[in-house]
């Protein structure tokens, strides 16, 4: 039933800045928060999704073959000292290669045992076995099965098979060595980097409400903005769903200013110690911070979605077909 509410109040936000006839090719994803480091760092993550662009290895680019469904590349922190890797999307969002595999449920231990299992076959590079054979440390588990941990909302724009090959001829001519600083090459900025390559200039980090720190959820703002000054260009947005199981949900992704107004653990005392830092943090937030990714991504994609909606030229068509089905069958579709 939640599932339902969900895609019907998904469903009736149809921003402006989307056209209902989208098809594109290369998508933000803006990855929600979980677990201890994301309570206390809400700003989650950010990837960015190539639908023409598929994997030798995960730090060798190619151009996808009929039936492959693309790549998520992002930068890690200390995974295999790479500063980018490439994963295929499904073993991407769920750790597992044929959708047919997904589970429609999942609790810790299944994704520790379908994620080791995609790890030892294909990640020996950059994830090898600890000395005891056991599975590494490390953060290479964002790797594989981020659809268990987090909700993920996607940003789309189209690009040209041209802008596809300069990307991969470049990402695979250069130096790949770990370079992740989390102010000033973190995440959110290879990503800006990604989309830049594609169109110069088209995202860029706030001073204001973020500090100058680039965040997910400030380039996903870029992103929206970018695509309403750019509407010929084909765009779209979606959600695709934490996958239901007895791992905690993950929140809201916010910016740096949001998190220090709105978490109590920082807010309270801060406005005690330094009323004027939160006055001002206040002020910047509620003028430049503001931005709620729910209300942009309008389609939302389960896992038996993907294979049309990510890449088919008749994607939109097909999923807002599909959208209009799952909200008829609902209570709420009456």
């Amino acid at each position: 039933m939640a599932r339902w509410a969900a895609i019907v109040s998904l469903g009736a936000l149809l921003p402006l800045s989307f056209p209902p006839t989208a098809h594109a090719d290369a998508a933000l994803l803006l990855q929600q928060p979980f677990g201890t480091f994301g309570a206390m760092n809400p700003t989650g993550h950010a990837a960015v999704y190539l639908s023409r662009i598929c994997a030798v290895t995960p730090t060798q680019l190619r151009r996808c073959h009929a039936g492959e469904l693309g790549v998520v590349i992002s930068r890690y922190h200390k995974i295999g000292g790479r500063d980018w890797i490439a994963i295929p999307v499904i073993p991407y969002l769920y750790a597992v290669e044929h959708l047919q595999n997904v589970p429609e449920y999942a609790d810790a231990e299944d994704v520790l045992l379908v994620r080791d299992r995609y790890r030892h076959k294909h990640l020996q590079d950059v994830a090898p076995d600890a000395a005891d054979g056991e599975p590494p440390k490390g953060e290479w588990t964002q790797l594989v099965g981020a659809s268990y941990e987090r909700t993920i909302y996607g940003f789309a724009i189209e690009t040209s098979e041209a802008q596809d090959d300069a990307l991969i001829e470049y990402l695979n001519s250069r130096p790949n060595r770990g370079r992740f600083n989390i102010f000033f090459r973190n995440c959110a900025d290879f990503s800006t980097s990604i989309i830049n390559f594609y169109y110069p200039k088209a995202l860029g980090r706030s001073f204001i409400a973020d500090a100058g720190i680039t965040t997910p959820k400030q380039i996903a703002k870029s992103m929206v903005k970018f695509s309403a000054r750019n509407p010929e260009l084909e765009s779209s947005a979606f959600v695709i769903p934490q996958v239901a199981g007895s791992l905690k949900r993950s929140k809201p992704v916010r910016g740096v200013l949001e998190s220090l107004v709105r978490s109590k653990k920082y807010a309270l005392p801060l406005a005690v110690l330094y009323p004027w830092v939160a006055t001002g943090s206040g002020v910047a937030y509620l003028t430049k911070g503001r931005f709620n990714p729910s209300k942009v991504a309008n389609l939302v994609y389960e896992s038996a979605d993907l294979p049309s909606c990510l890449v088919s030229a008749e994607r939109t068509a097909q999923c807002e077909k599909t959208l209009q089905a799952d909200i008829s069958k609902s209570p709420q579709g009456h």
